[in-house]
């Protein structure tokens, strides 16, 4: 684990050594977290490459899927010589050409909930740039049962929503309490392959994700409790409390 940092370094961090809220210390300390980017496409994009520019000191960047060129309108961090190749593949490319201190790891298989469970134990943070609800669901389980915190965020058509549940803390909702199972089958298959999404709305999205998660690890203020919900069209920005539904089955 790194135990300080360099002159490349710091002259690299500057501007957020500079900041009360982060300086050395701060800086230092996301040096030695772990995070792991579920799916690197729209979201994961300006994900992986923010926390790769803050200087997060490992990534794990896991997605089974493959470059497609319809793929490119939105998904920022490929380009069009990787077409077909594997999208974690292809991120980590990309973020080691960024910054080379930062560590990655990829994975390039879909994942059980033992291999997932396995895998979030070994990180601080675990982000949920996924596109499917059978995604999202298994990754609320699994960090709630490891108690690591899950930054959530989902774009379609012209709207976009982001929130952090920190299950480091007592009595936090989850997304079933948001998005409780039995109501939500009749849009288990909505996708943005189905309905479209406007491409800049990922980079906003994805961008507060990464920003809530470095908050997270820092432990300042976040979004935990609260949804953030993003209309590009009107550019309407609406926040709603959520509460924990005490007859959840994953996190009651």
């Amino acid at each position: 684990m790194i135990q300080e940092l360099n002159d490349e370094q710091l002259e690299r961090y500057g501007r957020h050594i500079l900041l009360d809220e982060i300086g050395y210390e701060g800086q230092l300390l996301l040096a030695q977290k772990r995070v792991a980017i579920i799916g690197l496409g729209g979201l994961g994009s300006p994900v992986a490459l923010y926390l790769a520019s803050a200087g997060i000191g490992q990534l794990t960047l896991i997605d089974f899927d493959q470059v497609d060129l319809s793929n490119l309108q939105r998904q920022l961090i490929h380009n069009q010589q990787r077409v077909g190749q594997n999208k974690a593949i292809s991120a980590q490319q990309s973020v080691e050409l960024l910054n080379k201190n930062v560590k990655t790891e990829t994975i390039t298989t879909k994942l059980t909930d033992d291999e997932l469970l396995k895998i979030t134990k070994q990180h601080d943070l675990v982000l949920d740039c996924s596109d499917n609800f059978e995604t999202r669901y298994q990754l609320n389980r699994i960090c709630h049962k490891c108690q690591i915190p899950l930054v959530s965020g989902a774009a379609i058509r012209w709207e976009g929503q982001v929130t952090t549940y920190d299950f480091r803390k007592n009595k936090q909702p989850c997304y079933q309490c948001l998005f409780p199972l039995k109501s939500n089958q009749g849009s288990i298959q909505e996708s943005c392959s189905q309905n479209g999404v406007i491409a800049p709305l990922l980079g906003i999205i994805g961008s507060i994700q990464a920003l809530e998660a470095i908050k997270c690890l820092l432990e300042l203020p976040t979004l935990a409790g609260k949804l953030t919900i993003i209309d590009g069209l009107t550019m309407e920005l609406r926040q709603f409390n959520i509460t924990q539904d005490l007859s959840c089955p994953v996190c009651s």
